[in-house]
């Protein structure tokens, strides 16, 4: 019996394809659960319906509503776990191995939604960096903003992980307002696919900012403009020819790529058999030789060990090794499932070959393994395998096994461990496992160039470390050289991947208008009404307040000195201050000149302002003697409402200046304002 052909979604609705397509294995059974094809689908169309449709829907929302759609899809996707574990148990997972797939991919849209919250304006323009002054007179500024590309994500990934790789790229293409075409690998699409039917059905995203196409993408490259991406996990061989790809380097399109990567662990000279760092370098790298059976672009293959201390971590790395049962997911005691196809059994085998031409095997039998619950010929089972090889040698520095299989490599030296690491060209992780700072040191210094991430384990960070290979949405995921040169993720620093970042010049009102930001020079809005008196809704940026003028006197100072215990020479010591090149007088500390600004422009009767939160970008410019008259100028600057609250953040530019007009202190002062309506 023929089965089912996986449905693609794109242009609004789902296609099947015409023909009988490729089969897709059950990596445990080897039974035959689906087929994918992509025959007779008009790529050109699901670019175009991305384009027209997708991204004009999302660049009407602002970032903050973006982020609500993208954990409202995580909590939703939290609700259908089982269903995802239920498929992903066919690519040859265990349950442990789904939950880091499905909850890390889930994690990381709640983790981006949390981040862009923070971090992220309630606006469509992304605003970079300070305003540079181009002029002397202060009426041409410069300012970087970042706006959305007008194309498409497109995303090829690999079989690894059919979930968290998907949405480790929507997540923060979605959030800068671009929409995805997704592409998964033939081995895994059954379980993309079920993720993909699961969204689709949630109806939470605009029509148009996800796409599936459950098999080749077809000419889809043929199509690409200078405003679409492409983000590719796989081969670095693959990602050579895509990258080269004639409309790739016609179009300047964007390309990043996650490859090929031989990542490393080093055991310190400090962590010895006995110590605590000795046990978390053995349990970390067994655990990364088995976790997805080690089909991790993340795990561990070269492990590098002071030569006295090789044996003592391969008797302990074996005895661990040696206690993993083989099996199907669901039988008994299993902790490693299967490979994701024959196929990759069979890559593995070839690759282990080469390894063992440069070294030995030391634990298990790339032919032999001993399975749970399911027959070793039909699934894709292989035992874990631990080598010793000869770092001198080529090969472990250039053949990936990407199964359960690490090279432990003995050196004598830092300088040779840095030079070994190296001979990677380039990896994902890496991990330097050591109690000695100076060692962490010269070693992370030394290799760092060569790596996306470095994670440095010890007994004071090894109970809240999440462990060598976790990429997390806050860092950089990827890695230079063979690796693929690519980031993905790594914080806000994902989102502006997708965005342009353009360099506007502009007079002050002009550039005010553009970013929504009030900024010095551009007009400034006085009335009758103190503006604390607005409620969020009311406060416009440029919204001000002049008050003063306000004497500091010589008791000021010196009430203020010894009511704080602030008794600096430069404010109580006449002889001290007079041989000071700065003031040459005694002077008015800076935090008096703050609070008495605070007092003038504050309205102290209770009101739409909540609290004051903070201050930000405080300097002293120029000193404040005595007799000196404070005037304060306050505007509101940025207005950040939160969704989920009664209030919302306002900015307000505070400028401190004395008699003579020059500023003698300027700040930011953050607080908190109502809602009128209290939603």
């Amino acid at each position: 019996m023929t089965t089912a052909l996986l449905r693609s979604y794109v242009s609004g609705d789902w296609y099947t394809a015409p023909d009988e397509g490729r089969p897709v294995y059950d990596a445990v059974t080897g039974e035959e659960i689906a087929r994918v094809s992509t025959t007779g689908l008009d790529v050109a169309a699901a670019l175009d319906h991305a384009r027209r449709v997708g991204g004009p829907a999302l660049r009407e929302l602002t970032f903050h509503q973006r982020a609500a759609l993208l954990k409202a899809v995580g909590q939703y996707l939290r609700e259908h776990r089982e269903e995802l574990y239920a498929a992903s148990k066919r690519t040859g997972a265990t349950l442990a191995d789904s939950r880091f797939d499905v909850d890390g991919g889930i994690g990381v849209l709640l983790g981006y939604a949390s981040k862009a919250k923070r971090e992220l304006p309630d606006d469509t323009v992304y605003v970079e960096g300070t305003v540079e002054p181009l002029g002397k007179g202060g009426t041409f500024l410069g300012q970087h903003v970042l706006t959305p590309l007008r194309g498409v994500a497109v995303q090829i990934n690999a079989f690894n992980f059919p979930v968290w790789g998907p949405l480790e790229k929507f997540a923060p293409a979605f959030l800068a307002g671009v929409p995805t075409l997704v592409k998964p690998a033939t081995p895994t699409a059954a379980l993309t696919a079920v993720l993909i039917e699961r969204i689709v059905a949630s109806g939470l995203l605009p029509e148009g900012s996800l796409q599936f196409a459950a098999g080749s993408l077809g000419d889809a490259f043929e199509h690409l403009t200078g405003q679409d991406l492409v983000a590719f996990t796989g081969s670095a061989a693959t990602a050579q020819t895509l990258r080269g790809h004639p409309a790739i380097v016609r179009n300047s399109v964007r390309f990043t790529a996650e490859a090929d990567s031989l990542n490393l662990a080093a055991l310190g000279p400090d962590a010895g058999p006995g110590t605590e760092e000795f046990d978390l370098f053995v349990k970390t790298l067994t655990t990364e030789m088995t976790v997805k059976a080690g089909q991790k672009c993340t795990a561990i293959r070269r492990a590098f060990v002071p030569r006295e201390h090789v044996d003592a971590v391969v008797d302990a790395a074996s005895a661990r090794l040696a206690t993993v049962v083989v099996g199907a997911p669901d039988a008994e005691g299993v902790r490693m499932g299967a490979l994701a196809s024959l196929d990759q059994r069979e890559e593995v085998r070839r690759s282990v070959k080469a390894l063992a031409d440069a070294g030995r095997i030391v634990f298990g039998d790339p032919d032999r393994v001993e399975v749970a619950g399911a027959d070793a010929d039909r699934g894709a089972f292989v035992s874990p395998l631990l080598l010793v090889g000869d770092p001198e040698r080529a090969e472990p520095h250039e053949v990936e096994a990407f199964g359960p299989v690490a090279t432990v490599l003995p050196y004598d030296s830092t300088a040779q461990l840095i030079d070994y690491a190296a001979r990677g060209q380039g990896s994902l992780a890496g991990s330097i496992v050591s109690a000695d700072p100076e060692f962490v040191r010269e070693v992370v210094l030394g290799i760092a160039a060569f790596h996306g991430r470095l994670h440095v384990l010890n007994a004071r960070d090894g109970g809240e470390s999440t462990g060598h290979g976790s990429p997390l949405p806050q860092l950089v995921h990827g890695g230079p050289g063979r690796a693929g040169g690519g980031e993905e993720m790594g914080g806000i620093r994902g989102v502006l991947h997708h965005m342009q970042r353009t360099a506007i010049q502009a007079d002050p009102d002009s550039l005010a208008a553009i970013t929504g930001r009030w900024v010095a020079g551009a007009e400034r809005r006085e009335s009758d009404v103190h503006p604390f008196r607005k409620h969020l809704e009311e406060l416009r940026p440029g919204d001000a307040l002049v008050a003063g003028p306000r004497r500091v006197t010589r008791s000021d100072v010196e009430h203020f000195a010894e009511f704080t215990g602030d008794t600096f020479y430069a404010h109580m010591d006449e002889a001290a201050a007079a041989a000071n090149p700065l003031f040459g007088q005694r002077v008015a500390h800076g935090y008096l000149v703050v609070s008495l600004a605070a007092g003038l422009f504050v309205d102290p009767d209770p009101g739409p302002v909540l609290a004051n939160f903070g201050v930000d970008g405080l300097r002293f410019l120029t000193p404040v003697r005595f007799d000196d008259e404070l005037t304060v100028t306050l505007t509101c600057k940025q207005i950040t409402p939160r969704e989920s609250a009664g209030y919302g953040e306002v900015r307000w530019d505070a400028d401190v200046t004395r008699q003579d007009g020059e500023s003698v202190a300027r700040y930011d002062v953050l607080t908190l304002v109502a809602k009128k309506d209290g939603q």
